[in-house]
């Protein structure tokens, strides 16, 4: 479908997902529903099966919230919250190419992700400075960062309102690795075509078990595990798998 604040497109098995309100990429309330829709349709879409989401420009990957546009909608608080749930559990891979400014919901929408790379930009910068407002990181932020860095950090960066810079953002592990501004997509799109190539019922299996762990503990976790390990085994990319194995090829994985 097409989208007014979005891009949304295909390359091989990869969505890349591009917020698109120049010049700061902030989030309005029509984003966020479009942002929700655009979710549900990589989540059907059987050939999407990596999610790229990235910024539009150079100067910004998502400045947050549109405070001015906010005002009007005082559940955006939920809708947020509930939005960036949901790309969190998504059942494939997400990354966060960080092409700039990662401020407040804007790096809480790509804590959501399962792998974040960041362009090094001497300008760009990463934080959650809510407290300024007298409010507090309302779309994940507190449970991700928490969940990612541990409580001190976490809580450091929060009541800090702390602004990282690329290079100080990879030393306490918020982003994954780093790359030249110019090379940013290219590096991202060569990892995510790598994961697109990747048996899709095994990555969906790995990443709800993975999930299940993160929300309800090991004793699901296990059991969720042991459900997807018995689905793979039976599965037509098993016998892929394996044949390409012992033919010593490349395997053709087909989701089924």
């Amino acid at each position: 479908m097409a989208y007014e604040t979005l891009q949304l497109e295909k390359q091989g098995y990869v969505a890349v997902l591009t917020l698109n309100r120049p010049a700061n990429n902030a989030v309005s309330y029509a984003m966020l529903q479009e942002i929700d829709q655009a979710l549900d349709e990589v989540a059907a879409d059987k050939e999407a099966r990596v999610l790229v989401i990235t910024g539009t420009g150079e100067k910004s990957f998502c400045a947050g919230m549109d405070v001015a546009d906010a005002v009007s909608h005082p559940d955006v608080g939920a809708v947020g919250r509930a939005i960036w749930t949901k790309l969190d559990r998504l059942e494939k891979p997400t990354i966060a190419a960080i092409n700039g400014h990662a401020l407040g919901g804007g790096l809480e929408l790509a804590l959501a992700c399962h792998f974040r790379y960041m362009a090094d930009s001497a300008n760009a910068r990463l934080g959650c400075p809510e407290l300024n407002l007298g409010i507090i990181p309302g779309w994940g932020g507190t449970q991700r960062l928490t969940r990612l860095l541990g409580r001190n950090k976490a809580l450091d960066l929060i009541l800090n309102s702390s602004r990282l810079s690329p290079q100080e953002a990879l030393a306490v592990g918020l982003v994954d690795a780093l790359y030249p501004p110019e090379e940013l997509m290219s590096k991202v799109m060569e990892k995510a075509t790598a994961l697109s190539e990747k048996a899709p019922l095994a990555v969906r299996s790995a990443i709800r078990a993975a999930n299940t762990f993160l929300n309800e503990g090991i004793d699901e976790g296990l059991r969720v595990e042991g459900e997807g390990a018995d689905v793979c085994a039976c599965s037509k990319d098993a016998v892929e798998g394996f044949t390409a194995f012992m033919q010593k090829r490349k395997p053709a994985f087909t989701g089924e």
